[in-house]
């Protein structure tokens, strides 16, 4: 790591979960999750956040579950991809790099703020490199029974520190640093 990374918000991967561990339903659906959100209920993650990560899959999910707002007003958003669409929408930054050097650009565009990466495979990816600093999950009250898992298959075991939780009305914050191995060399 660069010095500057002292300037650096956290990579912090942000989930809703059902209570049952799937982020999205069958067919990656997502409705149930704007059901415990019509209100800004932790609005310090939103404060602390300069930047957005995503995959193309949560994006396209995104977009199918607000066709008419898929705006983000948290700074710049960025979505990874092999395919980048022939008319990028507007405020979107499609890249096609490879993973660190999505995460270290989008880290940067987000001036000193947190870096948040959405996507079960994204995350998963991210996690496995060691390119995430913490871990953040609404747990909604809800069984899902089928969907799409917290992780993805292959992940691993990766150690979590809890370090805060905090309910706002029916949801619960879990907060949880990414315990980094000791250096290899």
């Amino acid at each position: 790591m660069s010095e500057s990374n002292a300037d650096l918000g956290k990579v912090v991967v942000n989930r809703a979960m059902s209570l049952d561990g799937f982020i999205a339903g069958p067919d990656h659906a997502m409705d149930w999750v704007l059901e415990h959100f019509e209100e800004d209920r932790f609005p310090e993650v939103a404060q602390a956040t300069g930047a957005m990560l995503v995959g193309r899959g949560t994006y396209e999910a995104a977009k199918r579950m607000r066709p008419e707002d898929t705006t983000y007003d948290g700074g710049p958003q960025f979505v990874l991809t092999h395919r980048p669409p022939d008319e990028p929408e507007q405020g979107i930054t499609f890249l096609t790099c490879d993973l660190a050097e999505a995460v270290a650009t989008a880290r940067a565009a987000a001036d000193g703020k947190n870096l948040e990466i959405l996507g079960a495979d994204l995350a998963s990816q991210c996690l496995r490199l060691g390119l995430v600093d913490e871990v953040l999950v609404y747990v909604l009250p809800v069984l899902l029974g089928d969907g799409v898992r917290f992780s993805t298959s292959g992940l691993g075991r990766i150690d979590l520190e809890p370090f805060a939780n905090t309910q706002s009305g029916p949801v619960t914050m879990l907060r949880f640093r990414v315990r980094k191995p000791a250096a290899e060399h």
